[in-house]
């Protein structure tokens, strides 16, 4: 996946393989249109006009319609509050029940459902796919210390509890909570270990979440931390014609 990706905040580079981070806590809200929430862009590949991929943060502060992304896969995760309902138009996918801890959810952002919030205010994180990356790139919930392989040509990791990345090649790299590490050159692994006590945490906010989505109907990927606590999620992408 070659050119820099335009990653929010500082780039920092302390693992075998390069990678920018960037904490949530460092970007400046956007204000929605509609009032409805606030969004934080974390990252925009080639550029922030003319994204091919692009990974954010929103707070979604009352119910609302999502905009509409023709062309574009949008990846959803609930990341705090009790969560949302996804209303689809008939025919378009019916309505979702989505709550933290539970599989990243896929669907066409051209059919921008009508968003009601399960009890109060979420924030959430979103992974777009626009062009040859649609088919070809993926959300998955991470598990303490469970080995992941991204088959990609680009990766990230964006964390709930803070810990350490570690990559196939030794590297290892400390990491808030809430933070994108991102990999413009997909190692052929990661482990994600969270600090102490903090894997207990997150388990104890996933229970329920967790049980859920482990009966849910949507495919598993073989990586994916169903049934486990859930301490962060895997992004990768692997645009046509890219290497992994």
């Amino acid at each position: 996946m070659s050119g820099a990706p335009a990653v929010a905040g500082s780039a920092a580079g302390a693992v075998g393989a390069a990678v920018a981070v960037v904490a949530v806590a460092d970007v400046p809200p956007q204000p929605w249109r509609n009032g409805g929430g606030l969004t934080r862009e974390l990252l925009a590949w080639p550029s922030h006009e003319d994204w091919t991929v692009r990974v954010s943060v929103a707070d979604i502060e009352r119910d609302g319609r999502f905009s509409a992304f023709p062309g574009v896969t949008r990846w959803f995760a609930v990341l705090q509050g009790e969560g949302v309902r996804l209303a689809f138009d008939e025919g378009a996918g019916g309505e979702h029940l989505l709550r933290r801890g539970d599989a990243p959810f896929a669907f066409d952002g051209a059919a921008a459902p009508a968003c009601r919030l399960v009890d109060g205010p979420t924030r959430d994180l979103n992974l777009m796919l626009r062009g040859e990356a649609r088919a070809a790139g993926r959300l998955q919930r991470a598990a303490a210390g469970r080995t992941w392989h991204p088959a990609a040509a680009a990766c990230g990791l964006f964390t709930a509890v803070a810990g350490t990345c570690h990559d196939d090649r030794g590297g290892v790299v400390e990491l808030p909570a809430q933070a994108l590490a991102w990999f413009a050159a997909a190692p052929a692994s990661l482990r994600f270990e969270p600090a102490a006590d903090a894997t207990n945490a997150a388990g104890a906010a996933d229970a329920a979440g967790a049980a859920d989505a482990a009966g849910a109907a949507d495919a598993v990927d073989a990586n994916d931390a169903a049934g486990a606590a859930v301490v962060g999620w895997w992004l990768a992408v692997a645009p046509h014609g890219a290497s992994a």
